[in-house]
């Protein structure tokens, strides 16, 4: 593309000092739940409001609603690293390695070749604590420019090697797990050198930037020339652009922003054909089939995404939080569906249900003083005095951002609705904690693991005829099946809606057990994973709303694609990459088959 007069071309990012993620568990290494001598729950660090705060309510409450005791010293200890498969050999491709790369981006240490085997779902977490992953990356390369991704590209189908692009490691369908049959050299291609903003357009609001920049990074050099990306997913610390457009994601603001397919504009991709890039971008055109509507949920099957174009939107003038409690998750839900045809829908509004909104009053901090007594008459006002039921009421947490007069628009329309269904303001403070929320769920995760907790989410979405029945259906599907098979205490079930749409939602499940005692633990939870996904798919959810398939979800395609779709899918990728170079294996068509013949064979 030529250059504009109007481009500003911002210098790199500095190096980011204290900014070390984990290896073994999601997040940054010095931020982790723990239990206090007292029974208290504590996050360490600074990083976010909860941390350093005492939260005497969490153990008390998990135990009550699991109906299963929670203590301290009664924990699975992790054997983090367990063993650590040998890397495959290949002299002649790590020769032509070393030519195109610097000694620092090369690298078989065993701990990162495990980390760049799995992301982030239970199964590959638990097996990374307490069993083996059975095939891992034989090496990982830290390309820093475009011309290094294509001679790494080169030089593996040259070799007949298996490349599986990586960014920020966060995927919870098994994208980044290696098919345990592959017996190929296999390289994983981190990202996260090609981390700048090559330049940005301020005039025509564009940006180019490389594919492997983390979020929290985008928004943080976008913010000091007066613009913002708007795509905000729940992994935002630690996922990145090209993740985001590999996945097809969508973030907590769409409303306000879009979809990540919304917002880029054009994109750079190496594939085993060569380069995909083209002279200019313009807001729109029709130009013949567009080869780069095949990379938005593509999950590393087709190519290396290197850079995109995006749009850029100004810094809002006001962002506000706010909230607003119902009696129920079905006056939440008709209140969401009016708000969706009135449209003045607010960048981000979210519901809870009763149980996760428990959930979140069992993560405050114990109050003392006039907080104290604030709260209690706040909560006597609405249990008493307006007739919530605790053990009913839900909430949504609201985010409001744009210029004054379009959030104070939006919020007359939004309490106005609220009140007609019955709801209530709950204020800044409950919304502005709700969202924190949000980035501290995978830390509990982690934390509940090894004292025999199970726990992981998954998201659909669904028109809105069906979204009640769907929550509730699922919910109890998982609960007769979790009874029959005679497992401890009671799940936990819970779900909220994230986004909205004039035609439906997207709904976020959370599932958890307690398996202390339990054979098999993480393969028992994928297989009423599994089942609650058939109940989702019963309902008339969708397979994935912004998660992607990888392996984890490629056994129900076939229900959701006619053979022809499927084979048009499988002939592009044999046509595009003949080789299989990039051979993640998710989405993969000779999977799929073998679990339709397995299923065939059962029923």
């Amino acid at each position: 593309m030529q250059n504009s007069p109007t481009r500003l071309f911002p210098p790199p990012l500095p190096p980011q000092s204290g900014d070390e993620e984990s290896l073994d568990v999601w997040g940054f290494r010095d931020t982790k739940f723990e239990i206090l001598n007292n029974g208290s729950v504590r996050l360490s660090g600074s990083r976010y409001s909860l941390c350093g705060q005492e939260l005497p309510s969490l153990l008390p409450w998990v135990s009550e609603v699991m109906k299963v005791s929670v203590r301290a010293d009664d924990q699975n200890p992790p054997a983090y690293p367990t063993a650590i498969p040998e890397p495959v050999s290949h002299p002649n491709f790590m020769a032509e390695v070393v030519k195109i790369l610097q000694a620092d981006q090369i690298s078989q240490d065993p701990k990162l070749r495990l980390r760049h085997g799995h992301g982030h779902t239970q199964e590959e977490m638990f097996a990374i604590k307490y069993g083996k992953m059975a095939r891992i990356p034989d090496l990982v390369v830290y390309p820093s420019e475009e011309e290094q991704v294509s001679s790494l590209v080169e030089a593996a189908i040259r070799h007949d090697v298996c490349l599986i692009p990586f960014g920020g490691g966060t995927s919870v369908t098994e994208a980044l797990r290696c098919p345990e049959n592959e017996g190929r050299f296999i390289v994983s291609v981190d990202m996260r050198r090609m981390n700048r903003i090559l330049w940005i357009d301020p005039v025509n609001r564009m940006a180019c930037i490389q594919a492997g920049a983390v979020g929290r990074h985008i928004f943080e050099q976008l913010k000091q020339y007066g613009f913002t990306l708007g795509h905000e997913p729940d992994s935002v610390e630690f996922s990145t652009l090209g993740g985001w457009i590999a996945t097809n994601a969508s973030g907590m603001k769409k409303n306000r922003y879009g979809n990540i397919e919304d917002i880029v504009l054009d994109m750079n991709v190496v594939t085993a054909a060569g380069k995909l890039e083209r002279s200019s971008v313009a807001p729109r055109e029709s130009a013949g089939s567009d080869p780069r509507l095949w990379l938005f949920g593509s999950e590393g099957n087709l190519g290396i995404i290197t850079s995109a174009i995006v749009k850029l939107f100004p810094l809002p003038e006001v962002q506000r939080y706010g909230s607003v409690i119902f009696p129920t998750f079905k006056d939440g839900v008709a209140f969401l569906y009016d708000l969706t045809q009135n449209g003045a829908v607010p960048a981000s509004i979210r519901l809870v249900d009763n149980l996760q909104f428990q959930f979140g009053l069992a993560l405050k901090s114990k109050s003392t003083g006039l907080k104290a007594l604030k709260s209690k008459i706040e909560k006597f006002f609405v249990i008493n005095l307006k007739g919530f039921d605790p053990q009913k009421m839900v909430a949504c947490t609201i985010v409001f951002e744009g210029s004054r007069a379009e959030v104070a628009t939006q919020e007359k329309a939004v309490y106005g609705l609220a009140k007609k269904h019955k709801g209530m303001k709950a204020g800044a403070e409950n919304g502005i904690r709700g969202y924190q929320l949000t980035f501290g769920i995978a830390y509990i995760r982690d934390f509940v693991m090894k004292h025999y907790f199970l726990a992981e989410s998954f998201e659909t979405s669904v028109p809105w005829s069906q979204a009640e029945s769907l929550c509730e259906n699922v919910k109890a599907r998982l609960a007769a099946e979790y009874e029959k098979r005679g497992l401890p205490g009671k799940p936990f079930l819970t779900c909220r809606v994230t986004q909205v749409y004039e035609t439906g939602v997207c709904v976020y499940f959370y599932f958890g057990y307690y398996y202390k005692g339990v054979e098999h633990p993480s393969e028992l939870y994928a297989e009423l994973e599994v089942i609650a996904r058939e109940e989702i798919l019963r309902n008339g959810g969708s397979l994935s709303h912004h998660h992607g398939i990888g392996k984890l979800r490629q056994r129900f395609l076939p229900e959701i694609k006619s053979p022809a779709m499927l084979e048009w899918i499988g002939q592009a990728k044999r046509a595009l990459d003949p080789s299989n170079t990039f051979g993640s294996g998710n989405q993969s068509i000779a999977e799929t088959s073998k679990t339709i013949k397995a299923v065939g064979g059962e029923k």
